[in-house]
């Protein structure tokens, strides 16, 4: 029966229908079917959005949009193109780092694609970038975002897979780090083989006068830290003191924050956190409709009786959260499918903040693929450029995300190693 209602799932959002809907109807009809009484459908939303981690989420979602209304991204983008600007395909360089730093400080793909990629894409092609190029290496470098602390995405997968969410947070550092290096490889060949141009060296002198520029605003991922592991405050208490320290610079020291552009960001924020709780919510409605269906054990010993080797079955789960990103956004998909794995992982022993960074990295793919990619969109919109032809550009970076990907995959301790030295 729950076979169906996952083809059935699945049809309705193939033919655009929205995830949460898609969800809610399918485990609706299985109710009814199965005779379950629809009064769970309520309680089981109740239960998967009841969480006190939960509020991590709209602060982070705060902070991004604060740093935006604040003008923070034209200083971090200046701090990125004095730093690595005079390397062949500067800017490109320069929008991978930015999309790193601006990583720190918001913890959102949307964030970064929407508010840092407007300015970096404008200025890629007043200095002679084709627009290609320029939309593509900043929807690639996007979903860096996500990955580098703080994020949001790591918060739903602590909730979910209830582990810590402070060492998700310091095991996403490193592999965000390979993640735009592998980019900045692509980048370089590229601009070597069109000749784009490069800026200048500017000098330790100005890299550290843009540095003093950016500098209150880089302390909010060191606040965050620094908090979480000296115990000061919860990861969900983070995001508060984060979103308040921004606001605090946007009013006093930048002086960009008004009332309207605050009105502005906290409806933007209202709206994205209540569309994210839906998600949630419904999909643990089906989460809980695969586990009393004992979809999991069925999985573990589906996968058991063909192979024990962790390297492929680490490998079939990332094939298969790569095909399934295509289809559904990162936070349903991890929503989905971390309840029906949790099993199978205990059983061989795969260390769960390694896995936990590895499908947050594995979904946040397919944000930037067709027909469902989010930053897709996001890009497609402040560029101009049509879908189809976008992700057609940026299928070469796309590719080393998925070498960042295996590497992160088969060396365990870029994931482990920093949270592994702070937390013991």
């Amino acid at each position: 029966m729950v076979f169906y209602i996952i083809i059935f799932i699945f049809l309705l959002v193939l033919l655009g229908i929205p995830i949460a809907f898609s969800f809610g109807f399918g485990s609706l009809i299985y109710c009814m079917l199965v005779n379950i009484d629809t009064i769970i459908i309520p309680q089981r939303i109740f239960v998967s959005t009841d969480k006190f981690t939960f509020l991590a989420i709209p602060f982070f979602l705060l902070v991004g949009n604060l740093m935006n209304a604040s003008g923070v991204t034209h200083r971090i983008l200046n701090l990125a193109r004095s730093m690595v600007g005079h390397i062949k395909g500067g800017l490109g360089h320069a929008n991978v780092v930015a999309s790193m730093i601006f990583a720190g400080l918001s913890g959102s793909a949307i964030a970064d694609a929407a508010g840092l990629g407007a300015v970096e894409i404008e200025m890629m092609r007043k200095s002679g970038y084709d627009e290609d190029f320029s939309a593509s290496i900043t929807l690639a470098s996007s979903i860096i975002g996500p990955i580098i602390p703080p994020s949001i995405i790591m918060v739903i997968y602590g909730m979910v897979a209830s582990v810590s969410i402070g060492r998700m947070l310091l095991g996403g550092l490193f592999p965000g780090i390979v993640m735009g290096l592998c980019l900045m490889v692509m980048v370089y060949f590229m601009a070597l083989n069109r000749n784009y141009p490069h800026d200048n060296w500017v000098g330790w002198k100005k890299i550290f006068k843009s540095l003093f520029s950016a500098l209150l605003p880089l302390l909010t991922p060191i606040i965050i830290i620094v908090g979480i592991v000296s115990g000061i405050f919860t990861p969900t208490e983070a995001g508060a003191v984060a979103a308040l320290y921004t606001l605090l610079l946007g009013i006093f020291v930048f002086k960009q924050i008004n009332w309207k552009n605050f009105k502005s960001a906290l409806v933007t924020t209202a709206m994205t956190t209540a569309l994210i709780g839906i998600i949630i919510g419904v999909s643990g409605i089906f989460s809980w409709i695969i586990t009393i269906e004992g979809i999991p054990r069925q999985l573990v010993q589906l996968i058991s009786s063909l192979t024990t080797n962790k390297i492929i079955i680490l490998l079939l789960i990332n094939l298969t959260v790569l095909i399934l990103g295509c289809f559904i956004d990162a936070a349903p998909l991890i929503i989905l499918l971390v309840p029906v794995l949790l099993p199978l992982l205990n059983s061989l022993q795969i260390d769960l903040i390694h896995f936990g960074i590895i499908i947050s990295i594995n979904s946040m793919i397919g944000t930037i693929t067709p027909p469902v990619g989010t930053c897709l969109y996001a890009v497609s919109s402040v560029s101009g450029l049509p879908i189809m032809r976008l992700a057609k550009s940026v299928i070469p970076f796309l590719f080393m995300l998925i070498i960042a990907l295996l590497l992160i995959t088969f060396i365990p301790q870029i994931s482990l190693w920093f949270p592994n030295l702070i937390l013991g």
